[in-house]
């Protein structure tokens, strides 16, 4: 080590000097001294061996004011990794890694009274005594889809582990082969069926599977046949597949009960927002289908949730399974739950208030006069950056209606000061985290999945990077 490296060490501002600055009391007074210490530590061991490294010569780049740059910049980080507010200008509208469905303000206002204060959840009103939580979502479960009864878990992957767990340990399973689907994060069904002790038995070939062979691999180890509705691909082209009707035909012949995992939870039949056709939960249930699994996010536009209805001599079988305790959901997925099912009671109010659904069912007229509401928000010289709308298709998303587009319009912006790349980091990174996407580059921001509320963020942050 050099005599002047050493010299500029020395020159280090102490710990308790770098503790005196205005920024570091507010970080010391929100985070802690014990945590704020830590990072000032951590900043200067980086200045140290930057001096040793030789990348600083001059002990003016180690002022306070420095130092303090490097803690801004570590909260910075910090802060980016924390759970935050996004604004999807994706046009995807069942954003898996944003969330999936967001919840409408009303809703979650009505489920506030029953979070923030002590609640019914185990008590029966009007007995006195001991009640059970699964009730309060059954009845309008039972309502809306008309089964006969229902039981909600953590997640549509829980369901489907809780139903296994109830009628198949150390028992045979039959599937198509071309439903064996793989869901988010490599989570597959046949890795389910073995964690729940079942055998899974694959009939057919990938592309068809016949009402035969359902029936000649019935053993009298056969617990269930599995149907399971994939939802996140399509296979096209010299395809068969057995449809949930005819599957019941078989079970009750052999009296084997009969399970389909709808995957989304669909209630309103979407081809009424011109899409195409997606199996609702009421479909499955006038099939006869004996247990229907599904998910409470996703396309029901509700919290994360496994959904079980069906017959109720199985729905309690799994009711009394204590596999069920670890599953089960706590008072503020079953608020939320309750308020978003309670809003499906009149199909015109769900539309109307859930998000997911609003954003599926809207026009494309009326997306074009959302953007163009932001686009004159805007006053952007042109030599600073081409602004337009244009005409751009949207995506449903969370691994539902595959190759399903819907018209829309975008505000697209072709930066001239700057690049697409860095436009779409400030963005990202900005105090809104606005998400976009990146298309003959140009950055696309599609209105379909943009709140009216979030407009003027927008406005305000594309002023702040392209001027």
């Amino acid at each position: 080590m050099s005599k002047t490296n050493l010299e500029i060490i020395k020159k280090i501002p102490s710990v308790d000097l770098i503790l005196q600055d205005s920024y570091v009391k507010k970080q010391e007074e929100k985070d802690g001294r014990e945590k704020t210490v830590q990072n000032i530590r951590e900043v200067l061991v980086d200045f140290r061996k930057k001096i040793l490294n030789g990348d600083i010569t001059d002990e003016k780049m180690i002022s306070i004011s420095s130092i303090v740059e490097q803690l801004k910049e570590i909260e910075r980080k910090m802060s980016n990794r924390k759970l935050r507010q996004t604004i999807n200008g994706t046009g995807i509208v069942v954003h898996t890694n944003l969330g999936r469905s967001p919840i409408s303000k009303k809703i979650l206002d009505d489920s506030l009274k029953t979070i923030e204060n002590y609640c019914n959840l185990e008590f029966n009103i009007e007995t006195g005594k001991r009640g059970s939580r699964h009730d309060h979502l059954r009845d309008l479960l039972v309502q809306i889809t008309g089964a006969e009864d229902a039981i909600v878990v953590n997640n549509n992957a829980a369901a489907v582990l809780l139903i296994l767990s109830t009628f198949s340990q150390d028992k045979e399973v039959i599937v198509s082969r071309g439903e064996l689907v793989e869901v988010g994060g490599s989570f597959r069904i046949p890795s389910v069926m073995e964690q729940s002790g079942a055998k899974l038995v694959e009939i057919g070939a990938t592309n068809k599977t016949h009402i035969h062979d359902y029936e000649n691999a019935i053993t009298p180890q056969t617990s269930l046949l599995m149907k399971i509705h994939t939802s996140n691909y399509k296979i096209l082209g010299f395809t068969k597949s057995v449809s949930g009707f005819e599957l019941k035909d078989i079970g009750e012949r052999y009296d084997i009960p009969v399970v389909e995992d709808l995957g989304s939870g669909v209630l309103i039949d979407l081809r009424k927002f011109g899409l195409s056709y997606e199996p609702t939960v009421q479909d499955a249930v006038k099939q006869g289908i004996d247990i229907i699994s599904f998910s409470g996010d996703k396309l029901l536009g509700g919290p994360q949730a496994g959904i079980i209805v069906g017959k109720k001599k199985y729905i309690d079988m799994m009711k009394k399974n204590q596999l069920l305790r670890a599953l089960r959901v706590d008072k503020v997925i079953i608020s939320l739950l309750y308020n978003t099912l309670r809003t499906y009671l009149n199909e015109d109010n769900a539309v109307a208030e859930i998000p997911i659904l609003k954003m599926l069912s809207e026009k494309p007229e009326t997306i074009k006069e959302r953007a163009q509401g932001l686009k004159n928000l805007l006053d952007i010289p042109e030599d600073i950056a081409d602004i337009s709308i244009e005409e751009c298709l949207s995506q449903v998303g969370g691994g539902s209606l595959p190759n399903e587009f819907m018209e829309s319009f975008a505000l697209t912006i072709k930066p001239k000061s700057t690049s697409v790349n860095k436009l779409e980091s400030k963005l990202r990174l900005g105090d809104y985290n606005i998400i976009t996407r990146i298309n003959e580059d140009k950055i696309f921001i599609d209105l379909r999945t943009i709140f009216e509320k979030d407009i003027e963020k927008i406005a305000s942050e594309l002023k702040k990077y392209l001027n």
